[in-house]
Formats: C-alpha cells, sequence, structure tokens
C-alpha cells in the first residue's frame, strides 16, 4: 500500500513556487507540496557563507519533518549542501535540486562551466560537480561564470532582463561540453541560449528525483 506523499521545498526566492508547482503538475499530480520561503537565508548566506545560516536551516527542515514531510528539497545551491548534510539527523531525505543536473553535465563530457548570477552560489555547485565527477570516475575541468549585473536586474524585479544577460554569457562560452546553469532562478536560459552543447537546468530533473525518495519512504 503507498499512502500519500508530501514534498516539502525550502526556497529562497518566492519566484520557484509556481515554477515547481507547474512542473509537479505536469510531471508528478498527485503529490502534495509544501512551500517554505526564506529569503533572508540566502541575504546572510551571501554575505557570511552558507554555513552561517546552517542552524537556521536545520531548524526549518525539523520542522518540515515535525509538519508531515516525507523528504525535503532545497531548491537553493547556495545552500543545498548545507541541507543535504542535515539528513542523518532527520531521518528524512534532504535533497538538493541540483546534483542530477551536476551529474548530467559530467557524462557530458570533460569541460563544465558552472554559471551564476550569485558568487556564493560558485564555490559549492564547483564543490558539486566535481564530487559528481570523482564519484562516476570521469576527469572533469570546471570553469565558473558570474555574470554581471544579473543578480541585480533579478533583484529589481526584471527578470526577463537577468535572462537575457544569463543567456549572452552563456552563448559567449566556448570550448565546453556543458553548461550549469546554477541557480533555478536562471532555468529559463537552458531554453533561450542558442549553444549547441547541453544547458543544463536544476528544477525538473532535480524535483523528479525527490518525489522518488519522497514516495519511495511512503510504500509499506
Amino acid at each position: 500500500m503507498v499512502s500519500a506523499a508530501t514534498l516539502a521545498l525550502l526556497h529562497t526566492s518566492p519566484v520557484h513556487v509556481p515554477v515547481f508547482e507547474g512542473l509537479r503538475d505536469e510531471d508528478h499530480p498527485g503529490l502534495a507540496l509544501r512551500h517554505l520561503v526564506h529569503e533572508d537565508l540566502l541575504a546572510r548566506a551571501r554575505v557570511e557563507g552558507p554555513r552561517a545560516v546552517a542552524g537556521d536551516v536545520r531548524e526549518l527542515l525539523e520542522q518540515a519533518v515535525a509538519d508531515g514531510a516525507d523528504a525535503v528539497l532545497c531548491t537553493c545551491s547556495t545552500l543545498g549542501g548545507v541541507a543535504e548534510g542535515a539528513t542523518a539527523a532527520l531521518g528524512v531525505p534532504v535533497l538538493r535540486v541540483d546534483r542530477p543536473m551536476a551529474a548530467a553535465a559530467v557524462a557530458a563530457g570533460r569541460s563544465v562551466a558552472v554559471v551564476a548570477t550569485v558568487e556564493s552560489t560558485l564555490e559549492p555547485t564547483l564543490a558539486l560537480v566535481e564530487e559528481e565527477a570523482a564519484r562516476a570516475g570521469r576527469p572533469v575541468e570546471v570553469t565558473t561564470v558570474l555574470v554581471a549585473g544579473a543578480w541585480d536586474r533579478f533583484a529589481a524585479g526584471d527578470r526577463d532582463g537577468c535572462l537575457e544577460l544569463v543567456a549572452a554569457a552563456v552563448d559567449a562560452l566556448d570550448g565546453v561540453d556543458a553548461v550549469v546553469l546554477a541557480q533555478a532562478s536562471i532555468a529559463d536560459v537552458a531554453d533561450r541560449a542558442a549553444l549547441t552543447v547541453p544547458v543544463l537546468a536544476s528544477p525538473r530533473t532535480g524535483l523528479s528525483a525527490a518525489v522518488l525518495r519522497c514516495r519511495a519512504g511512503t510504500a509499506a
């Protein structure tokens, strides 16, 4: 027998809520989503580093589990490692949305570019790609690209302007086998960029991986 599954999602921007609701409706109808939006976590992590908010993240995850979540998906790449590290203590899977994307990038080739609009996202995403490369036993060279001015546009509500800047930066890349869009907020660049190599986004694959773990936990 399979009981109803509930997946909690930890976001650092409200723009992610309709994105993941839409993906749920398309790919996983019937799944209950519970959205936890905490913009302050990213603001602090950008200044002080992800570890500075680890305690707050864990408290939020503990509350999500207490409220009935069968799994938690962190949609913020800056905080993904901090969130994922809480799995053992919480007793339910805590996943980072960008891990399946990183694995796909490693499978695509040796040279991977990580593109982001927030500097605090670069180091955790680079480390994740290297971790997936080590796990797969594949050599990888990772370069990072911080798109100047893109975050300012996003923060000002000009999401389209942000995406335009990121897409231009992606199309200017040369000699790479895959591009990783390091934030869920720029996932639509995957459809805008003209680059002929894979331009990978995290929301759909990350949600699918979380759903599998979530539903596995409710199977009896």
